[in-house]
This record gives structure tokens, sequence and C-alpha cells, in this order.
């Protein structure tokens, strides 16, 4: 006997194609799925990293950071030292100026005058004293001028006063201390200039 399929045939087609239509479909949105599911672990794996690497450098540069408070603190330290160091320098220095200085005043002095008092502001120095005659007093002023650690004497008063057959001259000097003046070379004892 023959047997003879009176379904529509077309009918059945369309199914098969929209079956697998329908797979074909499903396989694609399970690749799409696998595909968005990779790309998200690999972007999330790189977001991890790269924080980790942020937080690493966060670490370094706190301790970079730490470092360098602790290299400006030296820096004050050793700026400090150094001003100290300078400090104790200049009193050296101004330690044997004023030998100098006081000795300086004893080889100017001529014979026949006296000093009674000596005062010093800043580099000028006031001296008082007296003497036997004006003309002594002359001397000690050339005396203080050609000496090297001292400039630009300059008369305040002299006073002449007689007591029986004793005549006085009672003076006030100004002078300029070199001493105090030079921060660079300084007179050698011979009145040389020294390095």
């Amino acid at each position: 006997m023959t047997k003879i399929n009176l379904l529509d045939w077309r009918a059945q087609r369309r199914e098969q194609i929209k079956q697998r239509f329908i797979a074909m479909m499903g396989v694609a949105v399970a690749v799409a799925a696998v595909i968005f599911g990779a790309t998200y672990l690999m972007m999330k794996n790189a977001i991890d990293l790269q924080n980790d690497r942020n937080e690493y450098l966060k670490q370094q540069i706190a301790e970079v950071d730490q470092k360098i408070k602790e290299i400006q603190e030296l820096e004050k330290v050793k700026n400090n030292l150094l001003a100290r160091m300078r400090v104790i320098e200049e009193l050296q220095a101004s330690r044997n100026a004023t030998v100098h200085f006081f000795d300086e005043l004893v080889n100017t002095l001529p014979e026949g005058v006296t000093l009674t008092s000596i005062k010093q502001a800043a580099n000028q120095v006031t001296l008082e004293g007296a003497a036997e005659s004006n003309g002594r007093v002359s001397t000690y002023m050339k005396n203080l001028e050609a000496s090297a650690w001292f400039d630009d004497p300059k008369l305040v008063v002299i006073k002449t006063s007689e007591t029986g057959s004793t005549r006085r001259s009672n003076f006030t000097l100004q002078v300029t201390n070199l001493t105090k003046a030079t921060t660079g070379p300084v007179p050698a004892d011979n009145g040389e200039i020294v390095e």
C-alpha cells in the first residue's frame, strides 16, 4: 500500500528552519555570554592589578616623603652646625683681634700720653686721655693714622689746663677700629695685610 503524506511540507520545513534558528541564537547568546564573561574577568583582573600597583606606589611615595622629611631635618641640623662653626670661627678670629687691638693701642701711644678711658661702639672707638702737650696728642693721632689696625682718627675735644708749672692737655679722640671692620684679610704683626 502506498503512503501519502498529506502534511504541508513547507510548514514542516519552516518549523525545522525555525528550530535551527532558535538553536543558533542560543549558541550565539551562549558564545556572547562567554565572551562577555571572559572580558569582564579580564577587565576586573586588570583593574585589581592596577589597584595593587597604585597601593604599592602610594606606600613607596609615603616612604619617600618620610625620607624627604628626615633629609630636611638633617639639612636643618647641618645648617645649625655650620652656623655654630661660623660663630666659633668668628670668636676665634675676634679673640686674636682683641689682643692685636690692645697691643696696637700700646704700640701707638707716644711717651707723655696716658689713656684714661676706652669705649667702643661697633667699629668706632672713643679714646680719652691726658698728654703733656698738644704736640703729643698730634703725634698720637699720626701714630694711629699710620697703624694698620686703626683708621681716620678725629680729635673731638682737647682741653689744656695748668697746675703750677705743669701743663696738661685732656683729649677725646675717635678712631675706626679695623679689626672689627675687616672680615677678610687682617693686618699681621708687622703691619702688612695677610689673607
